[in-house]
């Protein structure tokens, strides 16, 4: 395939990666205008953030799997059909009940989405032309990052529109993938015999949702020691112990254990785990502080993300590059894990007097860490495992990264709510107005404060007390960097491939074929290695 052609394919995917970026990001701002709206309770503030993350979070190595059996470009479709249907049902949500179970429904569609868009990549162009694609995939990853928060709080603020728009605009670019899938990426069909462990799936989602919703609600729902923290943990963890006893006997698992006897899989998988942790942790928060410490609104607040945003628009791109050109991965890998630590510790100095230019900068200097290392780790992954195993790999590096993300906004988020709390009663007593401390412990539980109706002396130690848990939480997220950095210290650099997943894939099954194991039927010998042929040949012509 020409680049030409390459970029045809890949407008389709990167039209449905912006699609499943912008659903989870376009709410942030308008959701305390959808709860007021539907009459709706704190709880279900929490569930409508959750729900998505949730069922995304815990459907991904299932698409993975999926691709790795069936036509990848019909599970595309299908998954991006879920999130049309999803945000059709959200937008005309007129209770707080069907909003959440929309949610659901568009989490699994964006679960497709995060994890098939990369596989198909590496379906179809090779490990050594794959940086600058997945460069540009890093790119349309900030835009959609940035374009949520900024687009939401614009529609929230034009009277005309309102939040319902918040998900009726994802619609037209679903439908605009679905379409441009159809006429410009053709990939072989495959056809295998297998047996789907069903068990193993619903054990992970079970077990991977239980400990999902204990990070969420815990320290705000119910506290950390507590009778449903020991439900949840010890259920989830004896539900995973099952999965994982299932999958190594079963000849298709979900997440074919073997995979992590791979140091690149592994160590890629940690430091995707902290990365989560460090960046979704550290900056879902940002938007908070922009508008409770520093006074902004929502429009402004969706553009003061920019100097982060196109950091790492520009770094990703730019190392997407020079990875291609040279075929050398680790030193920009390294690289991004330090500017990465670097920039959440220059972040951690931050409070409500920081001037926007410094602020830009430290932002900035975060934006190009997580561009040159999040879609790196996942090019150095693919690179390393069997093109069989190639749907597995990249959806489990998915996985630990969205639940990263969970456990570290989840964890972060009830620091911050204790921390403000602290503070805002510190403040309270040092002004001399004591007996109104205990509303300061409520405001961190109850939600953003509306800045525009407090008195100038309240207003002050609120924009005080949310900057200095803010930059507490930049700090926590700190060490877990490091360990991303020390996990990608670790990884050995092994020379890009220069054929793409499906032509290794034709390789490994004339080679299955050469060892006596009929093409098409499934090795026994070799548990997620299931031979395959290509019943159309190769890919046809693109465009």
């Amino acid at each position: 395939m020409t680049n030409r052609q390459i970029l045809q394919a890949m407008s389709g995917l990167m039209a449905g990666m912006f699609v499943a970026i912008l659903a989870g990001t376009v709410v942030s701002n308008a959701l305390p205008r959808i709860i007021a709206d539907l009459g709706a309770s704190q709880s279900s503030y929490t569930w409508v953030v959750t729900a998505e993350l949730l069922a995304m979070t815990a459907t991904v190595p299932l698409w993975g799997k999926l691709s790795d059996l069936y036509n990848k470009k019909l599970l595309l479709q299908l998954s991006l059909c879920m999130f049309v249907v999803g945000s059709l049902l959200a937008g005309f949500s007129h209770g707080v009940e069907l909003l959440i179970f929309s949610r659901v429904v568009q989490g699994i569609g964006a679960g497709g989405l995060t994890a098939l868009a990369q596989v198909v990549m590496a379906s179809v162009i090779p490990p050594r032309r794959l940086g600058k694609y997945a460069g540009i995939f890093g790119a349309v990853f900030a835009v959609g990052t940035v374009a949520g928060p900024l687009v939401g709080g614009v529609l929230v603020d034009t009277s005309w529109l309102g939040w319902r728009w918040c998900f009726f605009i994802g619609v037209p670019f679903a439908l605009l993938a679905i379409v441009l899938l159809q006429r410009t990426l053709h990939l072989p069909t495959v056809r295998r015999e297998v047996k789907i462990d069903y068990l193993g799936a619903l054990l992970i989602v079970t077990g991977v949702c239980a400990l999902l919703i204990w990070v969420t609600l815990a320290g705000n729902q119910f506290d950390w020691a507590s009778w449903q923290t020991a439900v949840l943990t010890i259920g989830g963890v004896l539900l995973l112990v099952a999965a994982v006893f299932v999958e190594a006997r079963t000849p298709e698992p979900v997440i074919p254990l073997g995979i992590f006897r791979n140091r690149t899989v592994s160590l890629t998988t940690v430091a995707s785990l902290l990365v989560g942790v460090a960046m979704f942790g550290g900056t879902v928060f940002l938007s908070q502080y922009f508008q409770v410490s520093l006074g902004k609104s929502p429009t402004v607040a969706g553009l003061m993300s920019l100097p982060m945003i196109l950091g790492l628009l520009v770094s990703s791109t730019v190392a997407g590059q020079i990875i291609s050109k040279t075929g050398k991965w680790k030193k920009y890998l390294v690289a991004g894990a330090v500017v990465m630590t670097v920039g959440l510790g220059l972040l951690s100095t931050i409070d409500a007097e920081t001037h926007f230019a410094l602020l830009s900068l430290f932002m900035a200097v975060l934006g190009v860490g997580v561009g040159m290392l999040m879609q790196n780790l996942v090019l150095a992954a693919q690179n390393d495992v069997p093109a069989a195993e190639l749907g597995a790999a990249t959806s489990v590096l998915s996985f630990f990264r969205s639940m990263g993300g969970t456990i570290g906004t989840s964890v972060l988020g009830a620091i911050l709510a204790n921390r403000v709390a602290d503070e805002m009663a510190k403040g309270l007593k040092e002004s001399g107005i004591a007996g109104a401390a205990g509303g300061g412990s409520g405001g961190g539980e109850s939600g953003v404060p509306d800045m525009t109706t407090l008195p100038a002396p309240m207003r002050s130690i609120v924009e005080h007390a949310y900057g200095v848990a803010t930059a507490d939480l930049f700090l926590i997220a700190t060490p877990f960097a490091l360990l991303a950095l020390i996990a990608v210290v670790f990884l050995k650099e092994k020379p890009l491939k220069t054929t793409s997943g499906m032509e290794r894939l034709a390789e490994e099954s004339a080679g299955a074929a050469g060892d006596g194991v009929p093409a098409g039927v499934a090795d026994p010998a070799r548990p997620g290695r299931a031979a395959s042929t290509a019943d159309s040949g190769p890919a046809a012509p693109v465009g």
